[in-house]
């Protein structure tokens, strides 16, 4: 159905062409409609032009990018070439979209917490242990600082234990798992999971996995990560930002990474995109960076779009947890024993920008002293 206006205009002018005795041959209605939406066309598009004008007349380009930014995310959620149109025009945000101190805290706040409620998980060596599944239902609350379901046990063993809780408003869980190991350095296992190239020949699963933007205020990364999914399921992929950070005053080491939307990763047919993801990593060595031995927890969630019920996706996630970790700490031992090349993600040399990824412009922003931005390589 054509727009009853857009009818209305040209029968009016098809109907004074007639008047005139001047109709086109071949049906004169059709092309008068054909004109009169090019006219409304040009008119849309002109004054488009003239909007921008204003606003740029207006607006700095800092202050043209966040409004930009904004209205991307209004319209991100419908589908259409609209949004697709408003990502590419408005850029990536970092002031929005990099990870703050705060998330940052929370994680290291949460293995205190942890911590503070077993006087088990405090002594030395192999025997730490994290609470029993009873005490993890105090206390507990979401990132958004919204009280929370309880933790329920899933796996225990003596260096492995994991728990899940329901996401509230979702059919999918939030699973948390805490391990210790004994045989290889906190710095080398911090570091396999920074390096990008190393993952992809330890990480079979992985097609393709690539940082393809920087900031050099925080050290946030953007990276794409695309991943074979079991059969009969397509591959996944994720467009997710993460950063890390070293304290060496406090003994800690931590890794967020979040899902985010970046203008140049489109959603591609090839791929499901996994929109919903988030991860959390603190590491806690036992006494040193470069001394065998340390505990970790992990705080994990994703939503990977799958028709499968919910109890196929819990324990395709909850067997798969412990296979990757195991996958994980093999990694470690062959860069523990020299067997590949791993890159120091702890260095605290000045970035040198290569053809990888891009940095944004740095700001008056005063870096935290605590945070870690994109290192100069070396190896451990």
């Amino acid at each position: 159905m054509f727009p009853r206006r857009l009818v209305g205009a040209a029968a009016a002018a098809a109907a004074a062409v007639a008047a005139a005795g001047a109709v086109p041959r071949g049906g004169g209605l059709l092309a008068l409609l054909a004109n009169q939406c090019r006219f409304v066309t040009g008119l849309r598009v002109r004054r488009a032009q003239q909007i921008a004008q204003l606003y740029g007349r207006l607006y700095s380009e800092s202050a043209r990018l966040v409004l930009l930014g904004r209205l991307w995310r209004r319209l991100r959620g419908r589908a259409g070439h609209v949004s697709a149109v408003m990502a590419a025009v408005a850029g990536f945000v970092w002031d929005e979209e990099r990870i703050k101190e705060e998330e940052l805290q929370r994680s290291i706040d949460e293995m205190k917490r942890l911590e503070e409620m077993s006087a088990v998980f405090q002594s030395p060596g192999v025997e730490r242990h994290p609470p029993e599944p009873k005490s993890q239902t105090e206390g507990n609350e979401d990132s958004g600082g919204k009280k929370a379901a309880p933790w329920e046990m899933v796996m225990d063993k003596k260096h492995f234990k994991l728990w899940r809780r329901p996401i509230a408003g979702s059919h999918h869980y939030q699973y948390r798992v805490f391990g210790t190991y004994t045989d290889v350095t906190p710095r080398q296992f911090f570091n396999v999971q920074l390096d990008t190239e190393y993952r992809k020949k330890w990480d079979a699963l992985v097609i393709k996995l690539e940082v393809i933007e920087r900031d050099v205020i925080s050290g946030s990364e953007v990276l794409h990560w695309v991943t074979h999914f079991p059969y009969p399921m397509y591959s996944r992929d994720y467009v997710y930002v993460r950063r890390y950070s070293v304290d060496q005053d406090n003994n800690v080491m931590v890794l967020v990474s979040r899902a985010v939307e970046h203008p140049s990763v489109p959603e591609s047919p090839e791929f499901v995109r996994v929109k919903s993801y988030e991860s959390q990593m603190v590491i806690r060595p036992h006494k040193s960076f470069d001394e065998n031995g340390f505990d970790y927890l992990l705080t994990y969630s994703d939503n990977p779009q799958t028709v499968f019920p919910r109890y196929c996706v819990s324990w395709m996630v909850s067997s798969g947890m412990p296979d990757f970790l195991e996958k994980l700490h093999t990694a470690t031992l062959k860069a523990k024993n020299m067997e590949i090349k791993v890159k120091d993600y702890i260095s605290s040399k000045p970035v040198e920008m290569g053809s990888e990824a891009k940095a944004t412009t740095p700001s008056s922003e005063r870096k935290n002293e605590s945070s870690c931005g994109p290192a100069r390589i070396e190896y451990a």
